[in-house]
């Protein structure tokens, strides 16, 4: 058995895609899945699994999406992975704490990649790397020029976005998950 950490896109948002935490907790479980945990409402789960990390991507899209009747984007990292993207973090001290980690499925397109890089708004910086765009927003990520969406649609990729506080909080849960095995 290995820890995962799985990250939902889009869930719980404006009362969109309501996907109820201990619902997905169960769900999860009865499909096999050992020491489900999830943080927070925003679609954040650890958990234990013999699968490899693309087979436990469809089967939690498809699970949500028999369930729930709704797609969903799932990324799905190793606890190790998680740890080496954050430990990458470019950014440092105060701008890290506020810095937004961009978790993607895939290598980022590489035609619009010097497009992205070239933009630049005052106040935000930002990092591409092959798994996460480091994001950074002296004004906060609801008043950003940058969003998810628009890297997805620059980049032909999918992501979600975790704030500092919350990579934190999943590799802590992975740690203390892995120290259980």
């Amino acid at each position: 058995m290995s820890i995962f950490v799985v990250l939902l896109r889009g869930i719980n948002v404006g009362g969109h895609r309501k996907v109820p935490m201990s619902e997905l907790r169960e769900l999860l479980a009865n499909s096999g899945y050992a020491n489900v945990q999830t943080y927070i409402q925003s679609g954040n789960v650890v958990l234990q699994s013999t699968l490899n990390s693309e087979e436990i991507k469809l089967q939690i899209e498809e699970t949500i999406l028999n369930h729930f009747g709704f797609e969903v984007t799932v990324l799905v990292k190793t606890n190790d992975e998680l740890k080496a993207i954050f430990n990458a973090c470019p950014f440092q001290n105060e701008e890290k704490e506020k810095s937004y980690f961009m978790i993607l499925d895939a290598a980022p397109n590489a035609e619009g990649f010097d497009e992205v890089l070239n933009l630049e708004y005052c106040g935000e910086k930002v990092h591409i790397t092959e798994s996460c765009i480091y994001f950074f927003s002296a004004n906060g990520y609801g008043r950003t020029k940058f969003n998810s969406n628009f890297f997805e649609r620059k980049l032909k990729i999918n992501a979600t976005a975790r704030n500092h506080k919350t990579m934190l909080k999943l590799l802590a849960m992975a740690e203390e998950a892995e120290t259980k095995l």
